[in-house]
């Protein structure tokens, strides 16, 4: 059996870079990268913390094909997607913690 996987897209305060990862486990990566478990990531060096998109899959292939895809979309098409789920871009960690 497969184990499901989520993509997602983290900002700042600003919303002047995103973040685009793959998990198996959006609570506990969103916790560590929240915590600065891992400090010397680009996550923590541009001080990503807000939770503004994510997209849960069946399978964690399917999540890190679709993570590929984002990655390779311009800024523009990644602010349209983010736009379609929450155009206030409003952090969505909460949503997520009560899972």
């Amino acid at each position: 059996m497969q184990k499901g996987g989520a993509v997602y897209i983290l900002t700042n305060k600003h919303h002047t870079t995103l973040y685009i990862g793959v998990t198996n486990d959006l609570q506990r990566r969103l916790y560590e990268h929240q915590n600065g478990l891992k400090p010397n990531s680009f996550v923590v060096k541009y001080n990503l913390n807000k939770l503004v998109y994510y997209e849960g899959f069946h399978s964690i292939d399917e999540a890190i094909m679709r993570e590929k895809q984002l990655k390779g979309w311009t800024r523009q098409k990644k602010n349209i997607l983010v736009n379609t789920m929450n155009p206030e871009w409003e952090d969505l960690s909460d949503e997520v913690r009560s899972w």
